[in-house]
């Protein structure tokens, strides 16, 4: 639903990360349309102005850790 704002932010990541670094970006179409210090102020604003699921709030950071999740388990198949 929202992979092409996500893959924008992956393809831009190293210069958003340049100038954004910290911040929260909310990314609509293939542009940030919002820069914000705090996810809460991101969200608040957003849905003011746009509905929910049409734009992606994101972390500003280096890496993959802000957007990837391990989940370890001791099963075994």
């Amino acid at each position: 639903m929202l992979k092409k704002e996500f893959e924008y932010y992956l393809k831009e990541q190293e210069n958003f990360v340049k100038q954004y670094l910290g911040k929260f970006l909310v990314i609509k179409d293939e542009e940030i349309v919002g820069i914000y210090n705090t996810e809460l102020q991101a969200y608040s604003e957003s849905i003011k102005k746009f509905e929910l699921g049409t734009f992606l709030i994101q972390e500003c950071q280096p890496g993959e850790e802000n957007f990837t999740q391990t989940f370890r388990s001791r099963v075994i198949f």
